[in-house]
């Protein structure tokens, strides 16, 4: 039996199997409104036999967008477009769920096709935040220092954002704190530099994130996950590294989170980063082998005996993929006939092609 294609429970939730699509950023809602573009594309992942979808990074915040075509959570109106992706994809045989993120100071560009250039206010851009006034690079506006009135709207914020994805059906959640955007930014110390109770030392750096992991799991069903994505590696001297992480993930451990989504890098633009095919499965693994933590691998996963590979082998307990399920929607079904796995779910409608 394929293992890649075992059921995986986790809380009161069952995954068909450990394949999963990563939040990706669509840059297509006005207003943050969820529309058919989002529909197509997250129910066509569902199609296709994903054991678990989410949706791209989905602001809890206006000035938590990184650009203004992204997806919100702010308010009571993103719901109901919400709710229908969820009927859709739950239809399918999927789970889906949503990834929560404010994306401090990388936030108020354009479009990666528009250059990702700093849209400036009188354009419709807004005052970025971060745990210090260092802007990302050249190019991007320097941040407003975020003082305590503010870091507790941005746990307010994810608070509210985790009730309202629960209103409009998601059973999952996973908090976005890696890639350079705000709570990755409290991590690291080359982006922090407070000297506060929220910068200096590991436990001041982790306290924004650990704050707001306590304020979703409260509101949060206790029979629902909560994961967490981070970077396990800033590939960047004197920045976070995989020790800190190992640390970290013990103590969201005993807050409550479920799996840890190992992803790396985004905070600086003098990374330096020796991508490979799976290369950041040795977080993952490191992490799940550590903690006892569950782990999710992400990164240049494009195959099916790759997929296969790292889960048998206990490097994690999901496989994430971003490129390779855009380039096949239908990459599940494919890779379930090519490690000649039977059992899996195929749209009735799409029977007439399936092969024997």
């Amino acid at each position: 039996m394929s293992q890649l294609f075992s059921p995986l429970t986790i809380r009161d939730i069952i995954l068909g199997n450990r394949i999963v699509v990563s939040p990706m950023c669509q840059y297509s809602a006005h207003d943050g409104m969820a529309g058919d573009w989002h529909l197509v594309h997250l129910g066509s992942r569902a199609v296709g036999g994903a054991g678990l979808v989410f949706t791209e990074a989905t602001a809890v915040s206006p000035e938590g967008r990184i650009s203004p075509q992204d997806l919100g959570i702010w308010k009571d109106e993103h719901i109901d477009g919400l709710r229908r992706i969820v009927k859709f994809v739950r239809g399918q045989g999927s789970e889906i769920g949503m990834q929560l993120a404010h994306a401090g100071r990388k936030a108020s560009v354009r479009e990666p096709w528009n250059g990702n250039a700093l849209v400036p206010e009188h354009a419709g851009g807004w005052k970025t935040v971060a745990p210090s006034p260092v802007p990302f690079s050249e190019g991007y506006a320097q941040p407003v220092e975020l003082t305590a009135e503010g870091i507790r709207k941005v746990v307010d914020d994810f608070k509210a954002a985790a009730r309202r994805a629960m209103l409009a059906g998601f059973k999952v959640v996973e908090i976005h704190a890696a890639h350079g955007y705000l709570l990755h930014e409290f991590l690291s110390p080359l982006s922090n530099h407070r000297t506060d109770e929220y910068g200096g030392s590991f436990e001041n750096r982790i306290r924004l994130l650990t704050e707001v992991v306590d304020a979703v799991r409260a509101g949060w069903p206790p029979g629902y996950p909560l994961f967490v994505r981070i970077s396990a590696t800033d590939w960047a001297d004197g920045g976070w590294n995989i020790e800190e992480a190992v640390r970290l993930a013990g103590v969201l451990k005993e807050h409550g989170v479920d799996l840890i989504d190992c992803s790396s890098g985004g905070l600086v633009p003098h990374q330096k980063i020796p991508a490979g095919p799976g290369y950041q499965v040795v977080f993952s693994q490191r992490i799940r082998e550590s903690s006892g933590m569950l782990t999710g691998a992400v990164g240049i996963i494009t195959d099916a005996i790759q997929a296969e590979t790292i889960i048998t082998t206990g490097q994690a307990d999901l496989v994430i993929l971003a490129r390779q399920m855009l380039r096949d929607p239908y990459f599940p079904l494919h890779a379930a006939d090519e490690l000649r796995h039977k059992e899996i779910h195929w749209p009735l409608q799409y029977e007439r092609a399936r092969l024997r």
